[in-house]
């Protein structure tokens, strides 16, 4: 048996960790959970129980422990500290693995016997106070965390710029989606776009990272085009109301969609896809448009360029006019549509799935604890299972 075999039998346990999330972290840790689970390893998931409503870990196979770790520090902190102390303690694992600098924070705190993973998912964009104390924390997390993952390249170099002993690369991979339930034409129907009207559709929490007023304000713009396009925007989240109030004033056609669980039905109504963020890792909505091959328009931050190639067309973050022109120039291109939905399609097809993810982590997992049931020790000549 290889070393690479024995690590991807491992079949220890491990804790997952993660904060508030309606988005992107939990999918990925429910992926991760349900691997896991399918493979043979024991999985505890902690978090916040309204995690656990919307993503399911334990019909994923997971066991399931409330955690309370709001998206942001306060005193109550503490209180998650001593919860995570007293589940290691009761019910020892091999590894814990965190998500997200929350989480990383209150693993640091507590201090685990067990090696400590943590992934970064996201980048600190905040400034004035709030900026300078996440930055602090980010050191913390870095120097506390046996191993640091991130999910796109500039997360690893800042870690390791932090002091991170060991930073690696770890890109997550977004969950297969299922096939559309409906038609086109139904999708389209319910948004009342016209056969030749085209619909623009972005996905993603209702944040100010997002930046969805840029969308809006651009999408102002279009409603002199003929014909106009539709823009709906799927998700929740703080930003809501503003964004409402937003819409309402520009007159923009934009219509605000709320939490969905249809994006492949929404892809396949779709003519163009439109990521507007401040900065993105390997953006979830922008990977599942382009495997449905969507031509999409992103902003030029993070890990995007890294992900997309030139299968996409990248604009400035904050950069209203530039894309009122990305969108005008594909929405008047029916064939470069079509050019850059095929290209997108094809780049999708090199990406790491779910189950390269997987086998990447079970096998650090093996590294970390490599007592653990299953695998043997590492050879010194072992190949690197990511960047460092």
């Amino acid at each position: 048996m290889t070393d690479r075999t024995s690590r991807a039998g491992w079949r220890g346990s491990v804790t997952l960790l993660l904060a508030s999330s309606t988005g992107g972290v939990g999918q990925h840790v429910r992926s991760v959970a349900a691997g896991l689970t399918t493979a043979g390893v024991a999985v505890r998931v902690c978090g916040p129980t309204e995690t656990q409503e919307q993503f399911d870990f334990t019909g994923a196979g997971a066991r399931f422990q409330p955690v309370a770790i709001p998206a942001s520090p306060t005193p109550a902190d503490a209180r998650a500290v001593a919860t995570i102390r007293r589940a290691l303690a009761a019910d020892p694992v091999d590894v814990l693995h965190a998500h997200g600098l929350r989480a990383g924070l209150v693993a640091v705190l507590a201090r685990p016997a067990v090696p400590l993973v943590v992934t970064w998912h996201n980048a600190v964009l905040a400034g004035g106070l709030r900026g300078s104390v996440s930055r602090l924390l980010e050191r913390v997390v870095a120097r506390g965390a046996r191993l640091t993952l991130g999910a796109s390249a500039d997360l690893v170099e800042r870690a390791a710029a932090l002091g991170a002993p060991d930073a690696r690369l770890a890109p997550v991979a977004a969950p297969v989606l299922p096939a559309p339930h409906r038609r086109r034409e139904a999708v389209r129907a319910e948004f009342g776009v016209d056969r030749d009207q085209p619909l623009v559709v972005s996905v993603g929490r209702l944040h100010p990272q997002k930046r969805y007023d840029v969308l809006v304000d651009a999408a102002a713009r279009w409603r002199t085009r003929t014909p106009a396009p539709v823009v709906v925007i799927a998700g929740s989240g703080p930003a809501y109301l503003p964004l409402a109030a937003r819409i309402s004033a520009a007159r923009a056609p934009v219509t605000l969609l709320g939490h969905r669980t249809d994006v492949a039905d929404l892809l396949a109504g779709a003519d163009l896809a439109v990521v507007t963020s401040d900065w993105e890792a390997r953006q979830l909505f922008a990977q599942e448009a382009m495997r449905a091959g969507v031509p999409l328009v992103a902003t030029r931050v993070g890990g995007l360029p890294e992900l997309v190639g030139d299968a996409a067309a990248l604009v400035p973050p904050s950069d209203i006019d530039a894309l009122d022109d990305a969108v005008r120039g594909l929405l008047d291109d029916a064939a470069r549509r079509a050019e850059l939905g095929r290209r997108g399609a094809a780049r999708a097809a090199t990406w790491p799935t779910e189950a390269d993810t997987l086998a990447q982590l079970t096998a650090l997992y093996a590294e970390l604890a490599p007592d653990a049931a299953g695998p043997t020790a590492p050879d010194a000549d072992a190949p690197s299972t990511g960047r460092r």
